[in-house]
């Protein structure tokens, strides 16, 4: 592991119950290192973190859209709380509704277009932050 990649990990989480209110979302300005997000677009809040995955809260508003990235260092598991995306995962188009889920394997291209301000549960193994 690399000292970048220990700058990105989580600290697990020292606390066996966490109520959802006490936990702070992140404003995130940028994601996977690709361009800037307009203010308000794309909240994250970081539930649950273990030795091996990390549990998020992810909020999207309407029309925010992620450029095409891969991420080498982990893999992700979504699951669509509410709202509609566009997920494109390796060059296939999903169009996603509540209570859909998909994966984001470690180093396979993918993107979205949020459709509907949307709410998404997501877990990546092992728990990095890639936005800023």
């Amino acid at each position: 592991m690399t000292i970048s990649d220990t700058r990105r990990r989580f600290p697990r989480t020292t606390k066996p119950f966490i109520r959802n209110a006490d936990i702070q979302a992140n404003a995130v300005t940028s994601l996977e290192g690709q361009g800037r997000n307009a203010p308000g677009t794309l909240a994250i809040k970081p539930l649950v973190v273990g030795q091996d995955t990390l549990l998020m809260e992810v909020h999207r508003a309407k029309g925010l859209v992620d450029a095409e990235h891969a991420h080498p260092d982990h893999e992700s598991i979504c699951y669509l709380v509410s709202g509609k995306m566009h997920v494109v995962i390796d060059g296939e188009s999903f169009i996603a509704g509540p209570g859909d889920s998909w994966i984001h394997p470690a180093g396979v291209p993918h993107y979205h277009e949020t459709l509907e301000d949307s709410v998404q549960i997501e877990i990546k193994s092992p728990p990095m932050r890639p936005w800023g």
